[in-house]
């Protein structure tokens, strides 16, 4: 039997996406106090003649430097000496902290995770070479699944191998 609530999930969730996908663009919003004192919201860049300090928000990606310049000075590249709102939004750059949090996070815990498999190689090749110099005797399983004895030169070359793995992972 066919379901309504399936549908109508679907429905809510792409309801959703569409909703977040319009909400977007006003992030990328400038904010600023007209010669009244009003705030102004635009996508575009405040006139020229609202000054630097008025400007409350800035989009992140838009510099100081993408605003039409104000007066001569500006325009001659000097300083104006008014400082300009902060161009980055808090809640982003908190974000941004907790991504590069988890990133750093991920790499620690991948560390202590080789680190944790070099300890358990370097137990295994210490075994391995114990058992291989002890001189008893090594069978192994062939591809045929038949049981083979290991000779005096591939007993040595088992030593030589482990002894490889307890020099690269015992330290």
């Amino acid at each position: 039997m066919f379901s309504t609530s399936k549908p109508r999930q679907l429905c809510g969730a792409l309801l959703a996406l569409a909703a977040t996908a319009l909400a977007l663009p006003c992030a990328a919003q400038w904010k600023w106090r007209d010669a009244q004192g009003h705030i102004q919201y635009s996508d575009r860049p405040p006139p020229n003649e609202v000054r630097d300090r008025d400007i409350l928000t800035r989009p992140a990606a838009a510099p100081a430097a993408q605003r039409p310049a104000q007066g001569a000075s500006a325009a001659a590249g000097a300083p104006s000496g008014v400082a300009s709102a902060p161009t980055s939004d808090p809640a982003i750059e908190a974000r941004k902290r907790q991504i590069q949090a988890a990133q750093d996070q991920g790499k620690r815990d991948e560390d202590a995770r080789v680190a944790r498999q070099k300890v358990e190689n370097c137990a295994r090749a210490k075994e391995y070479a114990r058992t291989v110099e002890s001189g008893q005797r090594i069978t192994r399983t062939n591809e045929k699944g038949e049981r083979e004895f290991l000779d005096d030169a591939q007993r040595a070359r088992e030593a030589a191998r482990a002894r490889e793995i307890i020099a690269s992972d015992c330290r």
